[in-house]
Parts: structure tokens; C-alpha cells; sequence
């Protein structure tokens, strides 16, 4: 008798499978051996890849959700409706898998809840933790009609859209305060960090750049989205996004241009060093190589210059992440860290979990509109506020 698999083997299922194996050996070893048996951490260095790309990173890389909800809801820009449900979908993920990744980071993950009764009311971390928590929270109410969809549950996914608007701005409201409160963590260390990445102004630079990151990660997944499921969105939503990242960046090389000068930080530009060349990296390839790119009307509009685009910024927003994290601390720290292969590979199977789920999701829920059921696209005075009430009732999928 032939014995034949239910799914089909191929090279990425492979590869994935061999990501989550090393990622549940790499957490065997952190759970049974402790961050000292996984990790390349110390007392001099006590953050490392797990802070700097798990949280810091992937709570950036979430921005879209917060970014786009404000613009159909608060602002009423109801042309990027439908980029709505998969960049919350993404913004769900991200801050669930950053949630998954503390848990790793924490000495004692079995105490994490501690912050909900023992909080320090004047520190920036609770701050975060709490806004983090709550985020999350409204992203699975905001996300949740297309499960109750999927699941035939009329009666919560009316109630849920009801209150879709208030989520909204409660949702945009606590983002707004622990993207910046990210960068808050890091005025208290001004002797500890390098002159590039040490700054008062990191508050407003992470959420700024967080913005930034947020209109790349749209781009970026729609242009995988098209590859993977056929779902593309329109050519002219992703060039607004387009023109919305262009002026963000603009605004961003514009506060770290002032920001420089206030501290005369200019003549440390061409000192020889690690910290030079990461500096540089992070500039050319998350700031000013993008907004070259999109001021050329034939990159904006092209989206294949655009996916580029988004890959560069998205790429130079990790690296200034990672700089403000850990590269900022090398040198006053006097030790050399660099992840242990159990930081990479808990690391990369968080990524790849998220991909996987997004995956899931895209092909069993209705997250992407399917233009063939509703009908003709609408011209956009047909967005009013009443229509986009009944969009809302009947695409919230």
C-alpha cells in the first residue's frame, strides 16, 4: 500500500521546518540552562540581539497598524481602506511575536506579569510594557471581525465594528506613546552611548522613524503578497504610501540634521572606526539612498522601485535599531558581543513564525479584499463617512 503525505514537500517548507527545529533546541537551552547557557550577554552587556531586533525592531515594524488606522479612521482617508486588514494583521503579529520574544530575553519570563502589580509609575519601560500590552490587546479586537467572519459569529462582529472607531484612537493613542517611549529608555545612559546615537531628541527620532518603517512595511508586504497569494493592492494606494514615506524621511534627515548640529556631532563623521561605518550604512541605506529613489517620479510610480525602496529603509531602520541598541554600547563597555547562534536561531524562527502565520491567515481568512465580490472599484468621493460605515460592516474581512 502506498503511503502518501497530506501536504506536498517543498524546498521553503523544508527550510522552515529545519528554522523551527533549531529555534525549539536553541529554547530548550534557554529554558533549561538560563540566559547564560544562550546567550553571548553579560553584566557589561546585558542587551543584545533579543532587545534590539525582537522588541525594539519588531515594535517599529508595527507601526503600519497604528499609521494606517489613523489615516481611514481619524483622518478619513479612505482610499487606503484596503491596505487596513493586512497591515493590522502584520501589526498583530508583530507585537505578539515581540511579546513571545521578552519572554526569551527576561531572567525570569515566569514573572513578566509582575509590571500589572508592581510597576514603577516614573519609568519609561512600564510605560512601554503596559502600552504594549494594551496595544496588543486592541489589535486582536481591531483584527477580529475576520475571524468572527470566517467563523459565521454575526452578532460579535457587529458589536465589534461598532466600536471600531474608539479601538482606533485608543490604539493610536497608546502606540503613539511607547514608540517614543522606546527611545525614552535611553537618556539615561548618555555616558554609556556612542556621541552618533545618544540624543534628547531620541523620543521623537524613534517615532518619526517608526512611521517611516510602518509606510515601508506596507509596501514591502504588498509587494510579497502580490508574489505569494495574487493579491495586489492598487497601483496608485502604493504610490501614496510612496509619497507619504518620501516626505516622512525628509522630515526625519531634517530632525537628525538638526539634532547634529546641536551637538556637534559633525566632526565625528570621519573617525575611523566601527562605529563610523555602521553609521554610515544606516544613513545611506535608510535615509538618503530612499529619498533620491523617491524623488524620481518614475521610481515612485514603479513598483518594483518602490518594493526597493522598501527593502532599503526597512533594512536602514533595523541597523539604527540594532546601533541605538547594542552597537552604541560596545565601546564604553570595554567587551565584544556579538549573538550566540541560539540568540539567531530563537531569532529567526520568531521571523519565520510570522511569515508562516501571516501566510495562514492570507489564505483562510479574509484579509485581502477580493474586488470580483463587491463589484466595480468606487471613485473616491463615494467614500463618505456613511458608506465607509457600511464598507466597514460588510468588508471587515
Amino acid at each position: 500500500m502506498d503511503f502518501k503525505l497530506p501536504f506536498k514537500i517543498t524546498f521553503w517548507k523544508v527550510v522552515l521546518l529545519l528554522i523551527w527545529l533549531a529555534g525549539l533546541v536553541a529554547a530548550i537551552i534557554r529554558v533549561f540552562g538560563g540566559l547564560g547557557a544562550s546567550t553571548n550577554l553579560s553584566d557589561k552587556f546585558p542587551w543584545g540581539l533579543w532587545v534590539g531586533f525582537d522588541v525594539i525592531c519588531g515594535v517599529g515594524l508595527a507601526a503600519g497598524g497604528f499609521t494606517i488606522a489613523a489615516a481611514v479612521y481619524v483622518f478619513h482617508v479612505k482610499r487606503f481602506y484596503p491596505v487596513l486588514k493586512p497591515t493590522i494583521l502584520t501589526a498583530f503579529l508583530g507585537y505578539v511575536l515581540v511579546i513571545v520574544g521578552l519572554l526569551f530575553d527576561v531572567g525570569r519570563p515566569d514573572r513578566i506579569y509582575n509590571p500589572l502589580f508592581m510597576g514603577n509609575l516614573h519609568s519609561p519601560l512600564f510605560e512601554v510594557a503596559m502600552c504594549v500590552m494594551f496595544y496588543t490587546t486592541v489589535l486582536f479586537f481591531e483584527f477580529s471581525p475576520n475571524i468572527f467572519q470566517r467563523l459565521g459569529w454575526a452578532g460579535p462582529k457587529r458589536w465589534i465594528t461598532k466600536v471600531t472607531v474608539p479601538l482606533v484612537i485608543l490604539g493610536v493613542i497608546l502606540s503613539t506613546m511607547h514608540q517614543s517611549s522606546l527611545g525614552s529608555l535611553f537618556l539615561i545612559m548618555p555616558e554609556k552611548m556612542y556621541i552618533f546615537w545618544y540624543s534628547a531628541s531620541l523620543p521623537f527620532l524613534f517615532y518619526v522613524s517608526a512611521i517611516a518603517a510602518g509606510c515601508a512595511m506596507v509596501i514591502f508586504e504588498s509587494h510579497l503578497s502580490f508574489r505569494a497569494f495574487g493579491h495586489r493592492l492598487k497601483d496608485d494606494v502604493i504610490a501614496d504610501i510612496g509619497r507619504i514615506l518620501l516626505v516622512v524621511l525628509v522630515m526625519y534627515l531634517l530632525m537628525k540634521i538638526y539634532d547634529f548640529t546641536s551637538r556637534g556631532v559633525w566632526s565625528y563623521l570621519f573617525i575611523p572606526r566601527m562605529e563610523t561605518y555602521l553609521f554610515w550604512l544606516e544613513a545611506l541605506a535608510g535615509i538618503i539612498v530612499p529619498i533620491i529613489l523617491l524623488s524620481i517620479r518614475k521610481v515612485r510610480l514603479s513598483n518594483p522601485g518602490l518594493y526597493a525602496v522598501s527593502v532599503l529603509t526597512i533594512s536602514g531602520f533595523m541597523l539604527n535599531r540594532l546601533n541605538v541598541a547594542t552597537t552604541s554600547f560596545i565601546a564604553s563597555s570595554g567587551v565584544h558581543y556579538f549573538p550566540a547562534w541560539s540568540e539567531i536561531a530563537i531569532t529567526v524562527a520568531l521571523v519565520a513564525t510570522g511569515f508562516f502565520v501571516f501566510a495562514m491567515a492570507a489564505r483562510y481568512l479574509p484579509v485581502f479584499e477580493e474586488p470580483e465580490a463587491h463589484g466595480p472599484a468606487k471613485p473616491a468621493a463615494y467614500y463618505t463617512d456613511e458608506a465607509l460605515q457600511l464598507e466597514t460592516t460588510d468588508l471587515s474581512s
